[in-house]
């Protein structure tokens, strides 16, 4: 049975750090789609980010240079899946835009025909029907995420715009805290969970995934060295292109220095 088609009263986030520009959109928004309601204005990248985990939001108008995280760092950290916009002056993002399945890309100053033809794109999308089974779906791929009779996890999910990642662990360098988030990186990529560390902690492999500080929980072998970092601390070096270095904290670094 086919789901119910959505209506299309629907709700935007629009992310500029430049405030005229925001409030362009807004009106040029107001004036060819009155049925839409801009429910949040975010001036960078995190403030963004914050409103998307907090606000039910259907389609995120952003910026791609912002402060912080870009605009196309934000799509590719989205938790909850929307439909993405990218509006900018600049052409050259345009591959990457829609590697993030962008639904458009809009160039700055925003033509008013060019608008309705974005709009006409999202009325359709959003009147697509659902999937019916979409969050049992969402739920079996989130099992996949601990191995058989309970062992060590062996994938982490991430959503990636509207698009769920699931990263081998064997993948991931290290999990960082952040303040409501922990970023997963890989060699090449960053992703956002929600998942706190402690959690992570402790359904990871104790013998590959070290805490070696209250922000971090590192996979050892990843780890190329381990240096002095002060008075009586040290700090990791991780293999990643350009390097990383973690710091250890003092009730860790006995782990390094008994070996």
């Amino acid at each position: 049975m086919t789901a119910p088609v959505r209506l299309l009263k629907s709700r935007a986030l629009i992310a500029d750090d430049e405030a005229h520009a925001a409030n362009a959109l807004r009106r040029q928004l107001a004036e060819a789609w009155p049925e839409l309601e801009v429910v949040a204005v975010a001036e960078d990248g995190d403030a963004a980010l914050e409103a998307l985990r907090t606000t039910s939001v259907d389609i995120a108008f952003l910026d791609i240079r912002m402060p912080g995280r870009d605009g196309l760092q934000v799509a590719a950290a989205m938790q909850r899946p929307c439909l993405v916009v990218f509006v900018t002056a600049y052409e050259q993002f345009a591959v990457d835009a829609f590697e993030r399945a962008a639904v458009d890309y809009l160039l700055k100053p925003v033509a008013p025909e060019r608008l309705r033809q974005t709009i006409a794109r999202l009325k359709d999308r959003l009147s697509a029907p659902v999937a019916p089974d979409f969050a049992t779906t969402m739920q079996a791929l989130s099992n996949w995420g601990k191995a058989a009779g309970g062992g060590p996890m062996k994938w982490v999910r991430a959503q990636q715009g509207t698009a769920l990642r699931l990263i081998p662990v064997e993948d991931i360098c290290y999990f960082q805290a952040r303040d409501k988030y922990t970023s997963v990186w890989t060699p090449t990529h960053e992703f956002l969970i929600r998942t706190p560390l402690k959690d992570l902690e402790a359904n990871l492999d104790p013998g590959v995934f070290w805490r070696v500080h209250r922000s971090y929980l590192v996979n050892a072998k990843y780890i190329t060295a381990v240096r002095p970092n002060g008075l009586s601390t040290l700090s990791a070096e991780i293999r990643r292109p350009g390097g990383v270095s973690v710091p250890i904290s003092r009730a860790q670094a006995r782990r390094f220095r008994s070996m």
